[in-house]
């Protein structure tokens, strides 16, 4: 049997928290990165924009046709948001516009992740299912294959005893007073097999 082990708390709420500690932590740094120079600076706020654009036409890129690949996508998307945030919150003088950036990146992470965690959980169900039914099935065979044995080993014992029971008969049948087995060979009555009783030690 599987041993059972219970998770701690907080490996059960790292995962729900990612999204939000992620783009906290950008609008932070854009926040320093605004106190140290990036305020209203041009250059900052083009090459930003350069390497967000960058990261969202590579996650096109990467998702386009058949072959694509949703993690590298993914990945890309979430790099150009995160650039895009970054830059705003590091050249925006006020609070208002990267929260406002903030929030809505909080909840389109929190959309995309919720998707994730759908499907994680489908699959983590669909894999219990199949576990439970396999064992229970080894169960079901294990029970078959003990009724099985038992059976047998009743048939032998049953032989067993049948034996023993008729090599004690014979033996007693033999140790009668007047026991001849001339006179029953001239009578007709058919003669049981004799047995060799000495056993070998």
């Amino acid at each position: 049997m599987e041993p059972i082990t219970a998770r701690h708390w907080l490996a059960l709420a790292a995962p729900k928290a990612a999204p939000a500690v992620a783009t906290s932590t950008v609008l932070i740094l854009g926040r320093i990165w605004n106190a140290n120079g990036a305020e209203h600076s041009t250059g900052n706020a083009a090459l930003m924009v350069v390497l967000a654009a960058g990261a969202a036409t590579a996650g096109a890129f990467a998702s386009a046709g058949r072959s694509g690949d949703s993690v590298i996508a993914g990945t890309a998307f979430a790099s150009s948001g995160a650039l895009a945030l970054a830059g705003v919150a590091g050249y925006a003088d006020g609070m208002s516009l990267p929260l406002l950036l903030w929030a809505v990146a909080t909840a389109v992470a929190y959309g995309l992740a919720a998707r994730y965690w759908r499907t994680d959980r489908r699959e983590s169900v669909a894999h219990e299912r199949h576990t439970t039914e396999r064992r229970e099935q080894h169960a079901h065979v294990e029970r078959v294959e003990a009724l099985r044995a038992g059976a047998q080993i009743e048939v032998a014992r049953s032989g067993a005893a049948y034996a023993e029971q008729l090599a004690t008969a014979l033996i007693t049948r033999a140790t009668l007073p007047g026991f001849d087995p001339a006179q029953l060979a001239k009578v007709g009555l058919p003669e049981l097999p004799t047995i060799d009783t000495t056993k070998e030690h």
